[in-house]
C-alpha cells in the first residue's frame, strides 16, 4: 500500500478539523440563550458517566482476556470492584482514584 502524500494528509486533517469545530461550535450558537426542556437536561446529565463507562469497560472487558488465566484477568475486576465500594461509601472522587490505584497495585502483587 502506497503511504499517503503530504498534500493528501493535509486536506484529510483539514476537512477532520472542520467538521469537529462546526459539530462542537453550530449547537452553542443554536441553543444560546434558549432553555431546553427539563428530560433533555437530564438526559444530556447521563453522557459524561456515560462515556466515562464505556472507558472504563473497555479497559476492563477485552476479548481473550481469560487466556493467561483466571487471576490476571480478575484483577482489574476487582479494584473496579473495590472502586465501586469506596463511591457508593464516600461519594468522593479523591477517595475513588486512590482506592483504586492502591487496590489494583496490591492486587497485582498477589
Amino acid at each position: 500500500m502506497e503511504p499517503m502524500s503530504r498534500g493528501d494528509f493535509l486536506i484529510v486533517f483539514a476537512c477532520c478539523a472542520v467538521t469537529m469545530l462546526i459539530c462542537r461550535t453550530v449547537p452553542l450558537f443554536a441553543l444560546k440563550g434558549k432553555n431546553l426542556p427539563a428530560s433533555v437536561e437530564r438526559a444530556l446529565g447521563f453522557i459524561p458517566p456515560a462515556a466515562f463507562a464505556a472507558l472504563v469497560a473497555n479497559d476492563l472487558l477485552t476479548p481473550g482476556m481469560f487466556d493467561a488465566g483466571v487471576w490476571p484477568a480478575a484483577a482489574p475486576l476487582v479494584a473496579a470492584g473495590v472502586v465501586a465500594l469506596v463511591a457508593w461509601k464516600t461519594k468522593s472522587l479523591l477517595w475513588c482514584a486512590v482506592s483504586g490505584v492502591v487496590a489494583y497495585a496490591l492486587l497485582t502483587l498477589i
